[in-house]
């Protein structure tokens, strides 16, 4: 059962009405196949004619649709071989951040993400994939790792931001992230971050200063949510869309702006409807940058990266 969204709802009363012929036709009753196929061409068109023109505000909406794939569900469905590493050495295991070694094709990586998990239980162990200092300082172990051994970094962003709470700004959260950053601009492998649902603030970027950002179609990446920007700009979590649409979130807004490399196609409706076949759209832009980067050496990826954030506002 696909969970609809509220600008869905035309699409979900179709759905719907062709879920009751198909009850009906299953009876054998009556030879309805031919309404069913008629019904179900007209409802796949509202479909891609509603995706084709979302406001910013929707694609955040689909961004943090609950049934996207996540973190997980990309290690299962792209890499192999997949060894997850545990620990910051200094405090504990964060479960929002996960990562370790792995194959993409016959390529070995280190491949590094955010968590959210996908019911109510896997969504507090990962505490929303929201990162707390331990988690950034694992992906900071695991980045110099990958940097020892000469394996290209993949990093797939998701999450609304990093953890607020008292005990992550007790343990040094603000650090974390800017040394998180430091290390993705200071890696001498090549670097490929995808943001696959939402990219939040520094609990983002920590993990995506790369040499190549893709970003899927209908994913957002900013500085701040729109509820949160609207509560600072109109005291009010209300305006939120209309925050979303001045803070420019959308992968096609930050290509136009150079923020991101590449926009990765999603299928009719989003992720959502068919992850093997985002799962798969992003492995094979992931493939592709990552062959582009393997001929460069470690002060020309360095140089790249900094040139093209530096670059950035200018």
């Amino acid at each position: 059962m696909v969970t609809f969204l509220d600008f869905e709802k035309p699409v979900a009363a179709l759905e719907a009405r062709i879920s009751e012929l198909r009850e009906t036709a299953q009876s054998g009753e009556m030879d309805i196949d031919a309404e069913i196929a008629k019904l179900q061409q007209r409802s796949d068109k509202m479909l891609r004619d509603t995706y084709a023109k979302l406001t910013p505000w929707q694609k955040t909406q689909v961004a943090r649709h609950p049934d996207r794939p996540h973190f997980k569900h990309y290690v299962s469905g792209l890499f192999s071989e997949f060894i997850p590493l545990a620990g910051d050495r200094a405090f504990g295991d964060d479960q929002a951040i996960l990562g370790g070694f792995a194959r993409l094709g016959k390529r070995r990586v280190m491949v590094i993400g955010h968590e959210k998990g996908d019911d109510t239980a896997s969504r507090l162990r990962h505490n929303f994939g929201m990162g707390k200092p331990e988690g950034y300082r694992k992906a900071i172990r695991l980045m110099e790792l990958a940097d020892r051994f000469g394996l290209p970094v993949v990093t797939l962003v998701d999450t609304s931001g990093a953890f607020p709470g008292v005990q992550a700004e007790e343990r040094g959260q603000a650090e974390a992230i800017a040394r998180s950053t430091e290390q993705c601009l200071a890696l001498g492998v090549p670097m490929v971050a995808a943001i696959v649902g939402e990219g939040g603030s520094g609990g983002a970027i920590a993990l995506a200063a790369a040499n190549r950002v893709l970003m899927f179609e209908h994913a957002v990446y900013s500085v701040i949510s729109p509820e949160g920007c609207a509560s600072i700009l109109w005291r009010t979590a209300e305006k939120a869309s209309e925050a979303a649409a001045a803070m420019q979130v959308t992968a096609q807004d930050l290509n136009a702006l150079n923020v991101i490399d590449r926009i990765v196609p999603e299928p009719a409706g989003g992720a959502h409807r068919d992850p093997a076949g985002a799962i798969a759209a992003l492995g094979q832009a992931i493939s592709e940058e990552l062959d582009s980067l393997t001929r460069l050496d470690a002060k020309a990826l360095r140089n790249g990266r900094a040139e093209k954030f530096l670059a950035m506002g200018g």
